[in-house]
Formats: structure tokens, sequence, C-alpha cells
């Protein structure tokens, strides 16, 4: 009988081995409560695109002007002096300063390459060198791109125009000298200026006002100031 005892008896479990099953026990009921719960963190969602421009011509009488402001970087388009619209333009950065004066458009050039400035790109076209010019090494394999200044509208004989392009940060300089306007609107303006048009680049604020970050959410969230307001567009390869 005594042998009968020793083969029933319970088996006893030490105290070690009962504080690691405790410890997965616990473990086990915080991963159901996580995966259950119901008060997680919310996604964020992205801030909205600034608007870069709103356009209103009513195609009626009168010339169009126009006027760019270099603290504000902003450009106002007037037609027989009534306001039709106006857009961020990124013009000369430090060491490519966009001079002050009256212009008067000289040229038009729907399809335009710079001659001066462009990139380098590897042979899967990936930008390796985003601020080249003419003339510089062209590693083997690679290529030398010159960069498009598409919907050209030249304002000097030494290379400064008006054209489609980057505007990477609203409200702040970023060509070699040239004043970019936003790629998708462009257009609008080359379609309504002729060779004479003036152009009055200054040293004095915008009369529209740079856009405060909170404007820039509504009229983004809205679609814009205009049937024809845009977003920022996606970054591609830099231009002049």
């Amino acid at each position: 009988m005594a042998f009968f005892e020793k083969i029933i008896r319970p088996v006893s479990i030490s105290p070690l081995l009962k504080r690691v099953a405790a410890g997965l026990a616990m473990l086990g009921g915080a991963a159901v409560l996580s995966s259950c719960g119901v008060g997680g963190a919310k996604p964020v969602p992205p801030p909205p695109e600034p608007v870069l421009y709103g356009w209103h011509d009513d195609g009626g009488p009168g010339k169009v002007t126009v006027r760019i402001s270099l603290p504000d970087q902003i450009a106002e388009y007037h037609r027989g002096g009534r306001p039709i619209g106006w857009s961020y333009v990124a013009t000369g950065k430090e060491g490519h300063g966009t001079r002050a004066g009256t212009y008067r458009i000289m040229e038009k050039i729907e399809d335009k390459y710079s001659n001066k400035y462009g990139w380098i790109e590897d042979e899967f076209g990936n930008v390796v060198d985003g601020d080249a010019k003419v003339g510089d090494r062209v590693p083997k394999g690679m290529r030398y791109v010159p960069a498009p200044m598409p919907f050209w509208m030249r304002l000097t004989s030494y290379g400064i125009g008006m054209h489609g392009g980057l505007i990477p940060e609203p409200g702040k300089p970023a060509s070699h000298g040239c004043i970019r306007m936003p790629k998708d609107f462009v257009p609008l303006v080359y379609d309504v200026v002729d060779v004479g048009t003036p152009v009055t680049i200054t040293q004095e604020p915008s009369r529209h006002g740079p856009i405060s970050p909170a404007l820039q959410q509504q009229l983004a969230a809205s679609g814009g100031p205009t049937p024809h307001g845009s977003p920022a567009g996606p970054s591609t390869a830099p231009m002049p």
C-alpha cells in the first residue's frame, strides 16, 4: 500500500515554477487587453498642402500687368487695373538674387531648356547632383540633363525670365535668378501676356500679402480661393 501512496501522491510545484507560471499568465492577459482595447492612438492625418495660386481672369478689356514682391515671393496679376490672380513665385536664392526693376517680356517660348543649369543623373534616372552647370565633369555612366524651363517669358538679355518650376518652400527664394511660377499655373499666365507686357519686380510687400499657415489650411481644405486654386505639386528634379 505504501508503494501505491507514493505513485498517486500529487507532485509538489516549486516556488520558482509558480512565479514563472504567474508571470506568463499576466503577459497573456496584457496581450489580450491590448489587442482588444478601444482606446488606441488615432493616426494623425498629414497637413494639407499649401495653395500656390488663385486665378479669376474675366477676359475683359485692358492689358495684363505683373507685379512681383521679392520679400513675400508673391506675384499679382492685373488686367486693366483689375486684379485677376496671384501666385507664389520662387526668385533667385542667395548668390543668385533677382534684381528689382521694371521689365517687359522680350520673348515667349513654350518649350525651352536652360543653357546654363541642370542636373546629373545616373543610368537609372536618379539625380546625383541637382545643382550642376554646363561644363561640369560628368562621371562615367551618368549624364547631364539641362533643366526644363517651360512657358519661358524672357525679361532680360542675360537670361532672366519667368517660367514654370518648383516652389519648394512657398515664400522663400529658390532659383538661380529666374522667376519660377507653379508648373500647373504658368500656362494661364503665358496665354494672357504678350511680348511687351510690363513686369515690375519690387522690394515692396505684396498687396495680396503672404498667406498665413492657418489660412493655407482653410484654403487647401476648401479647394482653394478660386476655381483654379491649386496645392503644391510633388517634387521632381530641380530647375533654374
